[in-house]
């Protein structure tokens, strides 16, 4: 969806009701169920993470994606809602419940911490309201250069309106300084938020662990920002759980001590794993909040997508 599409859809939405904003998304998004090209991806994720089910039916998987597609609806219509009632001075139209999110109180201006989202659940409107919670704290986003483009954009500034501050890679980019950037905002007591589940640049180093009985390939650098600084990890997860509410989970801090460089990447390799069995059991309790459309979870060595998945495509082949 571009830019101008959708703040075409707002306009609507702004005219006639927040329902202009849902209805149209709905349609769209099932638009892109039936033709876009990376519906494939979803079909596959599905049919690793319900392998039993998929078997029974071969509908399932696709029943799966097309939930996925109309779950995602629901970020663009809950950020519309939480704009729209702020410019209301009503603040965000958003409420929130929280575990865990206490242990960052005492973090703030002092040690720093890093968060790491997820594509899983709605991680903009957390980043939202975050800043809102924790009037003092001071949050970086690092993001994707994709990520500035269409849609994403008019978001992200957005966020930015709202205090958040944003660093984003352009793709091919070995820039040192960002990496320097975000260490020095942990170490000045700043919360740094970082994407766990994908690489930022198609180059950047990374981590295999064990997903869904496959590989996934996670990016190293929050971990290696952890290490150096010593801010503690948080894994973080914003579910919606009904209209205009979410809850907030905040996991138990994970510490990376600096060590020599043998037992340092086994720390790192420990944490990221720790990290993917966290987020594949979000998972299991949220599929269809799950909003990485490209591949995320790769054959192991040795194995093929047809040993693994089998080889149909269509619920109607034999």
């Amino acid at each position: 969806m571009t830019a101008f599409l959708y703040r075409l859809l707002e306009g609507g939405a702004d005219l006639l009701g927040p329902w202009f904003l849902s209805f149209s998304a709905r349609i769209i998004a099932a638009g892109y169920f039936l033709f876009s090209p990376l519906r494939r991806e979803s079909i596959r994720f599905y049919r690793l993470l319900y392998p039993e089910r998929c078997k029974r039916s071969r509908l399932w998987p696709w029943y799966c994606t097309f939930q996925q597609y109309q779950h995602f609806t629901r970020i663009h219509c809950d950020r519309f809602l939480a704009r729209s009632q702020h410019d209301l001075g009503k603040g965000t139209g958003i409420s929130f419940s929280s575990e865990g999110l206490e242990q960052l109180d005492p973090l703030l201006d002092q040690q720093g911490a890093l968060l790491l989202m997820s594509h899983l659940g709605n991680w903009e409107i957390a980043a939202e309201l975050l800043v809102r919670q924790f009037p003092n704290m001071r949050l970086l986003l690092f993001m994707g250069a994709k990520q500035r483009e269409g849609v994403e954009a008019a978001q992200k500034e957005a966020l930015r309106r709202g205090g958040v501050r944003i660093l984003a890679l352009e793709e091919q980019e070995d820039n040192p300084l960002l990496a320097i950037e975000g260490i020095r905002f942990l170490q000045q007591g700043g919360v740094v938020s970082m994407p766990g589940d994908i690489l930022l640049k198609p180059e950047q180093k990374r981590l295999e662990v064990s997903f869904l009985g496959g590989v996934a390939r996670l990016p190293a650098a929050p971990f290696v920002m952890a290490m150096l600084t010593g801010a503690p990890i948080f894994v973080f997860f914003a579910f919606r759980t009904g209209p205009g509410h979410y809850h907030f989970t905040l996991s138990q801090p994970l510490h990376l001590d600096k060590q020599g460089r043998g037992e340092r990447d086994q720390t790192l390799q420990q944490a990221a794993q720790h990290y993917a069995h966290l987020l594949e059991g979000a998972l299991r309790n949220h599929p269809f909040a799950w909003f990485h459309f490209r591949r995320f979870v790769h054959d192991p060595p040795g194995a093929t997508d047809a040993k693994r998945s089998g080889p149909r495509l269509h619920p109607w082949h034999p």
